[in-house]
């Protein structure tokens, strides 16, 4: 299964906006598609300017982007960690999901409702946050006490390790702090930490849903959630929901772009979204490039040559002799495959390479 990230948020903060200028293919250039797997996922396609780039030079019968799931998650209401609203459902999916979108309201509109009366992103924030950690703190309680009294009384050093690892989390979320604020040193303490799929671990990004005129500035609401989360391992994204839902409607290419351009924009806060979702993620691109086709292919950052062979097809993984790897910026240098190697360009690298985002891989394998 491909890994998602979850949109998540209040009732009427522009969640479901955002995820509907996704949906469009018209938000992004024609090249870019988007499905639906069931009614809240989508697969976007990750703008990439550099498959654009290969194609030029190359010029092949087709262009194949790599893409990212999008999951749209029930509005979350005070007390969904008991039940409330579609609490269950809510946390149940966030809990699948590998990385969390989280959309804040930072406009301000008296013809939309705020479920609770005014504007503030710090305290709808917290509230969503609140939640998941209550959640995570009846997880850690409950493994403590299966445990605890073997990590004390016996030797079992494994049950040790993992009641430290719990405790750890416990005394963050007694705090009102989120688990991924917690580190760990050892490789087994990390391992310990990540099999607990914690909500509050889940890497995170928060969405500050702006007005037009806050679009490229941001504003006083953005401001707060920027001092609010400055000690969280968190990434913030200022998007204006409605200018990008104007956007989606507009039919070409170029009728977008002069919208972006008198607004102030280089790019949709789509576009911008989707890549770092994506980033979020821990995903890194390759590229594959013939005549054939150009194509991106996604691989977990920090995967070794075999791994990503074995995205294309697990038997590449299996017989892997070498991959012939080109830069992306040597090749746009030298204009083609053959003046690379001409010039020396091209490595071959074994089976503990690891893979560059942006490399250009041709695979040997054997099976």
């Amino acid at each position: 299964m491909a890994l998602q990230c979850g949109i998540v948020g209040l009732p009427n903060v522009g969640k479901s906006t955002l995820f509907n200028c996704l949906s469009n293919a018209k938000a992004q250039s024609a090249n870019f598609p988007f499905c639906t797997i069931e009614p809240n996922v989508g697969v976007i396609t990750v703008p990439d300017e550099r498959l654009n780039k290969l194609a030029e030079l190359i010029h092949p019968q087709r262009i194949v982007p790599t893409t990212v799931e999008i999951v749209d998650i029930a509005g979350l209401v005070k007390g969904a960690s008991k039940g409330e609203g579609l609490g269950n459902k809510f946390l149940a999916n966030i809990r699948e999901t590998d990385a969390i979108l989280h959309v804040l309201r930072c406009f301000d509109d008296d013809n939309i409702t705020h479920v609770d009366g005014t504007v503030d992103p710090v305290r709808d924030k917290n509230i969503i946050d609140t939640e998941l950690q209550l959640k995570d703190l009846e997880t850690v309680e409950s493994r403590i006490q299966k445990v605890q009294k073997q990590a004390q009384t016996g030797g079992d050093k494994q049950a040790k390790q993992i009641y430290e690892v719990l405790v750890k989390f416990k005394e963050a979320l007694d705090q009102g702090l989120n688990a991924r604020t917690v580190t760990f040193e050892t490789k087994d303490e990390q391992k310990i930490a990540k099999e607990l799929y914690l909500l509050t671990a889940k890497p995170v990004m928060y969405i500050c849903n702006v007005d037009e005129k806050s679009a490229v500035t941001g504003n006083q609401y953005v401001d707060q959630v920027r001092e609010a989360v400055k000690d969280e391992d968190a990434e913030i994204l200022v998007v204006a929901a409605k200018i990008e839902s104007e956007i989606a409607e507009l039919e070409t290419y170029d009728e977008r772009q002069m919208f972006l351009d008198e607004i102030g924009l280089t790019e949709s806060g789509v576009s911008r979204l989707i890549r770092a979702a994506y980033s979020l993620l821990n995903l890194e691109t390759y590229f594959t490039a013939g005549v054939q086709e150009v194509r991106a292919w996604t691989y977990l950052r920090g995967s070794k040559a075999p791994q990503c062979a074995g995205v294309i097809h697990t038997d590449f993984e299996k017989g892997f002799i070498r991959a012939e790897v080109i830069k992306f910026d040597d090749f746009i240098h030298y204009g083609s495959e053959a003046a690379v190697k001409e010039a020396g360009k091209m490595n071959v690298e074994g089976k503990e390479y690891i893979a560059q985002d942006g490399d250009i891989m041709h695979f040997r394998f054997n099976v």
